[in-house]
């Protein structure tokens, strides 16, 4: 099914958005990782594979709407050094896919295509989620310090 020229390229936009935040969020997994931090790594890591889903589906829908996927462009990452600037740049990022999609279903909805509508909501929905992670992350460092919510994101801690 021939699809919106403003669409594939919106769907495109959002694709380099997924793509780039698979790379910083796995770059930071993998930082949380090597310090020791199990906890903070899984979660991450999950967040990423969310994004692989997220990117996964935006390609499907882009070559239903015969459109070419474009998987070589990222944009720029923000990579943290240290746990407390991961979350805030993970934060970041997420409020943007949030905008972003936004501004996507509004011009789904504009030209009448309700399954681009349909998948956006979906992965907004997830999105917001994700926000939702980095905002507790970072009240519980303010609540109990950054070295108390650090040794809770080791294996030995309880």
């Amino acid at each position: 099914m021939k699809g919106n020229d403003k669409i594939i390229a919106t769907l495109n936009e959002l694709l380099a958005d997924e793509l780039t935040a698979i790379s910083q969020y796995m770059v930071h997994s993998e930082m949380c990782d090597n310090w020791g931090y199990d906890k903070l790594h899984k979660a991450i890591e999950a967040q990423a594979i969310d994004e692989m889903h997220h990117a996964e589906w935006l390609i499907a829908r882009i070559i239903f709407l015969e459109g070419t996927p474009v998987v070589s462009k990222l944009n720029p990452m923000k990579i943290g050094a240290a746990v407390q600037d991961m979350v805030a740049f993970d934060q970041e990022a997420e409020q943007g896919a949030i905008r972003a999609y936004n501004t996507g279903i509004r011009l789904a909805h504009e030209v009448d295509d309700q399954g681009t509508v349909d998948l956006l909501t979906k992965i907004l929905k997830m999105e917001e989620d994700h926000v939702d992670w980095n905002e507790r992350q970072r009240d519980q460092i303010a609540q109990m310090g950054l070295q108390n919510y650090l040794t809770n994101q080791t294996s030995g801690a309880a």
